[in-house]
């Protein structure tokens, strides 16, 4: 079947722009490798990738390439829980945070720190996996099962958000040898990546990002109503879950392994949705790119404005996250997307 003159020209543009944003992303990671408290040239961090004979290799092999590597794993996985999570709730102000899913790993992993000891990721990665996949079924039953609404699941979302970022601040108040443990995962770090903790969490954010390209279409034929949508063959509620099921992943997995990263998932979708419009066969792939893109970014901004020491990334994407917030509050645009 040969190809309509409107859908050749789409495709190649996005082709192009995919191959740009690609070429910005290997930039980033360059910098990120050669970037920290002994800065590497392009000649020391090409042999600390080749040579194991030198310093360089130690540095970027034991520190720096986990960094990187876990800054784009995660980072893609954010990216892509936000775009759907503004397309599941039809809420352009959404990220991975508002059905309480990253919270519920939290609250999870917080309790296996202070509880039961657990200080390794391996030990509470299942944790965090646990708790976000209990939330996630909890929040699909109160926001009405096979009934589920988006505003269902948003305020049913709210509600659990509040309700376990109060105990995980509790917890922290009252066991201050657990607080002394938690504080740089709680603000979300890229600091203590290890190859382990990509290798672990990778084949979860794989499944979620293949999961979430295979539901661009029939979110796309949701935005047009539950009504239309079954007419055309959809299945709203199970696409529904499909989705929950894909942030479920793609938050627990990064969590996880860095912990609760905020704003990123609500920043990153508008900017794409500037290129590519509300279109998610392009929106998704998109956000894979770009999010890592600024993930990087304000993990490299972290490691220089405070040297020798240096600001998790965590606190950065607030910091630049909180204005963006505000703004797309004030604008009459963000009532819909």
């Amino acid at each position: 079947m040969s190809r309509s003159p409107e859908e050749s020209p789409v495709t190649f543009t996005f082709v192009r722009r995919f191959a740009l944003a690609a070429v910005l992303l290997a930039a980033v990671a360059a910098l990120s490798l050669a970037v920290g408290a002994r800065p590497l040239g392009p000649s020391e961090v090409w042999r600390g990738l080749t040579d194991s004979g030198t310093e360089a290799y130690t540095v970027v092999h034991r520190m720096r390439l986990p960094r990187t590597a876990l800054g784009l794993v995660a980072g893609a996985a954010l990216g892509l829980a936000g775009a759907l999570m503004q397309a599941l709730t039809r809420n352009p102000l959404a990220d991975p945070g508002l059905l309480g899913i990253n919270v519920g790993a939290s609250a999870a992993v917080v309790t296996a720190i202070s509880f039961l000891g657990v200080t390794s990721f391996s030990g509470y990665v299942w944790f965090a996996f646990a708790g976000a996949g209990i939330v996630a079924v909890l929040l699909y039953g109160i926001g009405g099962g096979r009934r589920a609404t988006p505003a269902r699941l948003t305020l049913a979302g709210a509600a659990v958000s509040a309700a376990l970022a109060s105990y995980v601040s509790a917890v922290e108040l009252l066991d201050t040898a657990s607080l002394d443990r938690m504080r740089f995962w709680t603000v979300g770090s890229l600091a203590a990546a290890q190859a382990s903790t990509v290798r672990t969490v990778a084949p979860f954010v794989l499944v979620g990002v293949v999961l979430a390209v295979a539901l661009a279409r029939p979110l796309n034929t949701l935005a047009m109503g539950d009504d239309t949508a079954r007419a055309l063959g959809a299945r709203p509620a199970l696409v529904r879950g499909a989705g929950i099921a894909a942030v479920t992943l793609l938050c627990g997995a990064a969590t996880a392994a860095c912990g609760p990263v905020a704003f990123l998932g609500l920043m990153v979708p508008h900017l794409v949705r500037a290129v590519t419009g509300p279109d998610l066969r392009f929106l998704l792939p998109y956000s894979a790119l770009a999010a890592p893109v600024l993930m990087l970014t304000a993990d490299v901004l972290g490691r220089v404005v405070a040297r020798p020491g240096e600001v998790p990334v965590g606190v950065l994407t607030v910091v630049l996250g909180g204005p963006f917030f505000l703004h797309f509050v004030r604008r009459r645009k963000a009532v819909a997307l």
